[in-house]
């Protein structure tokens, strides 16, 4: 029985670590959409792959207000969220 539960631990700690980078690519989108970035740019064009098909996602119910695109700021709260949430159900089930 440990080995399902070490399996379920690392399950959660993989999640966790996945949803920790995807926000902080998040993050680098909004970042980006402060400056004039090069969209030839290999770096740019990854994060703008990543990030957009759950950024447009979110914009179709989500309208900008005033200019500003709230996309963002749901999409990492939204993340925090299954991070506490999933991840935490996924522990208790290991232990």
């Amino acid at each position: 029985m440990f080995i399902f539960e070490n399996f379920i631990s690392a399950l959660a700690s993989v999640i966790s670590l996945f949803l920790t980078l995807y926000m902080y690519i998040i993050i680098a989108r909004a970042v980006l959409s402060w400056f004039n970035p090069n969209p030839y740019n290999n770096i740019v064009r990854f994060i703008y792959q990543i990030t957009d098909p759950v950024l447009s996602w979110v914009r179709r119910f989500i309208p900008t207000v005033g200019g500003l695109d709230l996309s963002p700021i749901v999409v990492i709260f939204a993340i925090i969220f299954i991070n506490r949430f999933i991840v935490s159900i996924l522990r208790d089930i290991a232990y």
